[in-house]
């Protein structure tokens, strides 16, 4: 979502065909890949439903998670080409290696609210950037804050210090990484 809306805002400097390409390329690495690998280490016995409930099951989805970024940084989303994407993207890396290193002191964070808060401050931050008025997209994306914390509530898969944790591993690497490009 985070390279759709880059794309979309970013509109003088790339071509459909280049757009298209990243597009691809994102959903690649980031879509078709985990999805390919989850099915892989629930075959196998490594990951029992897709909501990986389980502390211990959650270290190989981010560790796969960590390269699978770290090679998109590295070779497709290039600082020099698209810097503000490759940031977002550095960001999501630093959140999930929070994530997986809180797992060693036995603490879950929600990956969802991780998800979601990082996309709010980078689409905020891409507002404020190209200039460009999205007060309905930014409200929307506050509002779905508040729609997965809840669902994530109702479908008791995480509790309030989990959805808080996560809120704050998506948000504040963003944050940071803002003083980079922003």
């Amino acid at each position: 979502m985070a390279t759709l809306f880059y794309l979309f805002f970013n509109t003088t400097i790339f071509g459909t065909e280049e757009k298209l390409f990243v597009f691809f390329q994102v959903t690649i690495i980031t879509v078709i890949i985990p999805l390919l690998f989850f099915l892989i280490l629930r075959a196998v016995g490594k990951i029992d439903s897709i909501m990986v409930a389980e502390v211990t099951q959650r270290k190989i989805p981010l560790i796969l998670q960590c390269f699978l970024i770290i090679i998109l940084v590295r070779k497709s989303i290039t600082i020099q080409r698209y810097p503000e994407l490759h940031f977002f993207f550095l960001g999501a890396l630093l959140s999930t290696i929070l994530a997986l290193l809180s797992l060693f002191g036995n603490i879950k964070a929600s990956l969802h609210m991780m998800a979601i808060s990082a996309l709010t401050v980078f689409v905020i931050a891409i507002s404020l950037h190209f200039q460009f008025q999205n007060t309905f997209i930014i409200a929307f994306l506050i509002l779905a804050n508040g729609l997965v914390a809840s669902s994530r509530i109702e479908m008791n898969a995480h509790t309030n210090k989990e959805l808080v944790i996560g809120f704050i591993l998506g948000s504040i690497p963003q944050l940071l990484l803002l003083f980079l490009w922003l």
